[in-house]
């Protein structure tokens, strides 16, 4: 299910699943299947959870849960890394990038959380629970046993990634944070640092021209944004660029425009090889943390579809016990990790607060800005 504030969609049953993102454009293209809905790994060369569904629904309106009642309580069981071992890996890229002149100019990291819960926690009220901490954000619950994975991606990503609708393809990229403030006038001061920060605007800059190089060969029109726009959640402030623009082909369809921008230096860095070949080295695998999760209908079917940047988000597995939520941050050469710590626990707050989770109650996560 992927849930928008004027629609959602809801894929039903499988009629096949398909291994990799690869595997499922060329599916739609030559006509076996004629819809996809699922999730898109951080790495594309990894294996996916995409399926064919047996039927996509489309249905006006956001989905409206029931209130969840009676949840588990749940604990912070583990952290992946440690705090000062995260604070590490952002010190030792701050300097890789202050030293590679002409190579590598941004590198997200990320650290996870593991959560444990005393009853089995159900991906669904999850979902029903991020939806009512922000009832105009968007939402995504999506299988992973495709990919071999017990588990289901929840989350309330606020980054969309591209959305097709006809010929008219758009892309609402992401990059550049600050946590918010429950002071107003602390929390308004916050918003305009971060939109007159040269540091978050130069990371920004990265995002928006890799996305729009990416889409000008796909489009005979293409609207980029001189400037970012403040955009926030309720935990976070953030500069965004609205790019959109008409695609040449009939032909194409969302996952085909997905996979044309995917990995962006929003979630990966820049130069993307480089970036990705960092990521993975330092983190080892992401997973579907960082990839994308929407559907796509086949070209000869319109192509219309949306995929959203797999961010704030948890893997909840079958048995419920257990979920694991991660955040990240653009580093570059004149990163403090100490600030990039604080901007992961702001991040994770979405999923951890959902859950009941007080990140400033634990003393080994009492990062959280006031």
């Amino acid at each position: 299910m992927l849930c928008r504030n004027n629609y959602h969609v809801v894929g039903n049953g499988r009629i096949r699943s398909l291994g990799t993102a690869a595997e499922a454009a060329q599916a739609m293209a030559d006509g076996s299947v004629r819809a996809v809905v699922g999730a898109i790994p951080f790495d594309v060369r990894e294996r996916a959870a995409l399926t064919a569904p047996e039927t996509l629904e489309v249905h006006d309106g956001p989905w409206r849960p029931a209130p969840v009642t009676g949840a588990p309580r749940i604990r912070i069981d583990a952290m992946e890394p440690s705090l000062e071992a995260h604070r590490r890996r952002v010190a030792d890229a701050v300097a890789t990038l202050a030293a590679s002149a002409g190579g590598l100019q941004k590198v997200v990291l990320a650290r996870s959380v593991l959560l444990r819960a005393e009853e089995p926690l159900a991906a669904w009220d999850l979902a029903s629970a991020l939806r009512s901490a922000d009832p105009r954000g968007s939402l995504f619950v999506t299988d992973l046993s495709p990919a071999g994975r017990a588990a289901a991606l929840v989350g309330a990503s606020p980054e969309v990634l591209v959305r097709k609708v006809g010929t008219r393809v758009s892309a609402q990229p992401l990059a550049g944070s600050a946590p918010r403030s429950t002071d107003a006038a602390v929390d308004r001061a916050r918003g305009r640092a971060l939109a007159a920060s040269a540091k978050d605007l130069a990371e920004h800059r990265y995002v928006v021209a890799a996305i729009a190089d990416a889409l000008a060969p796909l489009c005979h029109r293409l609207d980029v944004p001189d400037r970012p726009e403040l955009m926030t959640t309720p935990a976070m402030w953030h500069l965004g660029t609205p790019i959109s623009g008409e695609l040449r082909s009939h032909d194409l369809s969302a996952l085909d425009v997905a996979l044309a921008v995917h990995p962006t230096p929003a979630i990966c860095g820049t130069p993307t090889v480089r970036a990705r070949d960092h990521i993975l080295a330092t983190e080892g695998d992401r997973g579907f943390y960082s990839g994308a999760v929407g559907w796509a209908r086949s070209g000869r079917d319109g192509g219309d579809g949306e995929w959203m940047v797999a961010i704030r988000c948890a893997e909840v597995s079958d048995d419920g016990l257990t979920a694991r939520a991660w955040a990240g941050g653009g580093i570059v050469a004149d990163s403090d990790p100490d600030a990039e710590l604080v901007e992961t626990q702001a991040k994770l707050a979405t999923v951890l607060r959902a859950l009941g989770v007080d990140p400033a109650a634990d003393p080994t996560t009492d990062l959280s800005p006031t």
